[in-house]
């Protein structure tokens, strides 16, 4: 099962109203689920432009690009330079790359998540983000 069905199916399968979710917390759900297509995202950009990485690496850097995003972005002026280049950071740290090609994993990362999250919203679940991708 890919990455991305394994999320959809995540998603599908805790979805609907707090009845019907169970003792799951919808926000706990959605926290998951967005942390399940961040992780997508990164994974098929690294793969694509470094040729390394699992799936739950990408998943780890997601999470921990969000939490740089989180501390940095409320920075007066410069936040979202200083969170751009954390995010950026992160992903060079995870990955045997340079800067640069951080960067571009950076950039298809972003262009994956806003596919995915369309598709996603295509069959009804519009609910989520990308968490660990900045502007998604």
């Amino acid at each position: 099962m890919t990455p991305l069905a394994l999320a959809v199916a995540f998603v599908e399968l805790f979805a609907g109203t707090p009845a019907q979710a169970g003792p799951i917390d919808d926000s706990v759900v959605v926290f998951a689920g967005s942390l399940l297509v961040g992780g997508v995202a990164i994974h098929v950009a690294a793969s694509y432009v470094a040729g390394a990485g699992e799936y739950g690496d990408a998943v780890l850097t997601a999470l921990f690009g969000a939490i740089a995003w989180a501390l940095l972005d409320g920075v007066p002026l410069v936040g979202g330079l200083l969170a751009l280049v954390a995010w950026v950071g992160v992903i060079k740290w995870r990955y045997p790359v340079g800067w640069t090609r951080a960067a571009i994993i950076g950039v298809a990362a972003w262009a994956v998540a806003t596919v995915v999250l369309a598709a996603l919203t295509l069959v009804g679940v519009g609910s989520l983000d990308a968490l660990g991708v900045p502007g998604t």
